[in-house]
């Protein structure tokens, strides 16, 4: 399933070489909203748009100004909800919404502009995106950044940092791999679940959702051909050691921010020690595997365990977000 982000710049792709888009982008809120900064939303100025701003409440209006010739400049912002200029359009939750609205003209500068944020997107490299209303935006690769999506402004001054949605990837399927799968996709990251064994297939697969990417696939294979960006958490969570030990042992040479493997305080030392003999990691590469997977909450079910594992993950991106936002912004 794509991520509804890289849905909308792939819209805005399409529609660009025939006419002008309106590429916007969810700056700030304030009181409830049900989109988060970030957001991506595009129009193409004939009543069509790609994803959303606010759930529904406000695109009708803002379809309806773009018709009627508004947002012309290269870039501006726009307030709907309480304190905004069109105190008529509220929005049903309370609160307020602050836009940022990118008029983007059928060139190749704009394609180029757009097929830069999707390479981001989709995990080829993070992106700073850099505006002084109402010019232009400007993008330059940065080669630190891991976290999601920061949005940092100072008055007509606005920097977007760009990268690829947050994507769990699990090793092999079980009971705790499906209840991973359920919260993850919850929390929004983009889940792929890898499994090639007939019986772990035949009993779980039937219970993932469409929502999930299942691919029949031996996972340490997956990763040796595909890789993955920054964003991903790698969790194996089979007690099989031929699927746990070579998934971690690809996992380690990736820039995943988690590696994680489900297993006692007694079997995790047994595994480091295999994959310390086997394959010659250091300590500093093995220190990167969480194991015994996830926070100690005394998990016993499943679920509990799958809460645990999503915790841990949730945890660590969150701080890495920060702490890759505090360095970007102070660049």
């Amino acid at each position: 399933m794509q991520h509804l982000d890289i849905a909308v710049i792939n819209q805005a792709i399409d529609w660009l070489p025939q006419r002008p888009v309106w590429l916007c982008t969810v700056l700030s809120t304030y009181g409830s909203s049900p989109r988060a900064p970030g957001s991506l939303m595009v129009a193409d100025g004939r009543q069509r748009y790609c994803g959303s701003l606010s759930g529904g409440c406000i695109e009708e209006d803002f379809l309806q100004r773009i018709a009627a010739g508004e947002y012309q400049a290269a870039s501006q912002i726009i307030r709907y909800g309480e304190g905004a200029l069109t105190p008529n359009i509220a929005l049903p939750c309370g609160g307020s919404l602050d836009v940022l609205i990118e008029y983007l003209t059928p060139d190749e500068a704009s394609m180029s502009y757009l097929r830069q944020i999707a390479a981001a997107l989709t995990g080829h490299y993070a992106l700073e995106k850099s505006i002084t209303l109402p010019a232009a935006g400007e993008i330059r690769r940065c080669e630190n950044f891991t976290g999601t999506r920061q949005v940092v402004r100072r008055g007509s001054q606005v920097r977007l940092f760009i990268a690829a949605a947050p994507q769990l990837l699990i090793a092999g399927l079980s009971s705790v791999a499906l209840y991973c799968a359920e919260f993850a996709n919850a929390l929004g990251f983009h889940v792929i679940v890898c499994e090639n064994r007939a019986e772990a297939l035949e009993n779980f697969a039937p219970q993932l959702t469409s929502e999930i990417t299942l691919l029949r696939q031996f996972p340490a294979k997956y990763i040796e051909q595909n890789g993955c960006h920054a964003n991903t958490a790698v969790v194996a969570l089979t007690h099989d050691p031929r699927m746990d030990d070579l998934t971690l042992m690809e996992a380690i040479d990736t820039p995943a921010f988690y590696i994680g493997a489900m297993g006692s305080l007694r079997n995790s030392q047994q595994r480091l020690k295999r994959l310390q003999t086997i394959a010659e990691f250091t300590d500093q590469q093995l220190s990167r595997i969480n194991a015994p997977i996830g926070l100690p909450l005394g998990s016993k079910t499943p679920a509990e365990i799958a809460l645990a594992v999503m915790a841990d993950i949730v945890q660590r991106k969150n701080q890495t977000a920060a702490s890759d936002g505090e360095a970007a912004g102070a660049s």
